[in-house]
C-alpha cells in the first residue's frame, strides 16, 4: 500500500484521529501534549498515529493535508488544524460540540 493510500485509509477508518509526535500517554512535544489534553477533556475516544515512528507518514502527510506541522487533528475525514486551533476550539466550546456531533452521527 502506498503511503498516500495508507494516510487516506487511516483518516477514513478513524472518526477522530490525531497525527502527533509520541503517544497520548507519552507525547514527545509540547504541542502534541496540549492537543491530547484538549481532546481528552472532550471525553471521547480518539485514534492517533505517532509520526516519529512513521517517518514516511511524517514526510507525506504535510503535502497531502497542505498543513506543514504536527499535531494534525482530523475529524470525520476533515482536517481541523493544529495545536493552536484545537486549543482555541476547546476554549470556545466548538471542539467538544464538533466531537459530540460527529460521534453521535456514527452511533445512531
Amino acid at each position: 500500500m502506498s503511503i498516500l493510500k495508507k494516510i487516506k485509509q487511516q483518516i477514513k477508518d478513524n472518526i477522530i484521529l490525531i497525527y502527533m509526535k509520541g503517544t497520548p500517554e507519552s507525547p514527545s512535544c509540547g504541542f502534541s501534549s496540549q492537543a491530547v489534553k484538549a481532546l481528552s477533556v472532550c471525553g471521547e475516544k480518539f485514534a492517533y498515529v505517532d509520526v516519529l515512528e512513521n517517518m514516511d507518514i511524517r514526510n507525506e502527510l504535510p503535502k497531502y493535508a497542505n498543513w506543514p506541522t504536527f499535531p494534525q487533528l482530523w475529524i470525520d475525514g476533515e482536517l481541523i488544524g493544529g495545536c493552536s486551533i484545537i486549543l482555541e476550539m476547546l476554549e470556545n466550546g466548538s471542539l467538544k460540540e464538533l466531537i459530540l456531533k460527529t460521534v453521535k452521527k456514527y452511533n445512531t
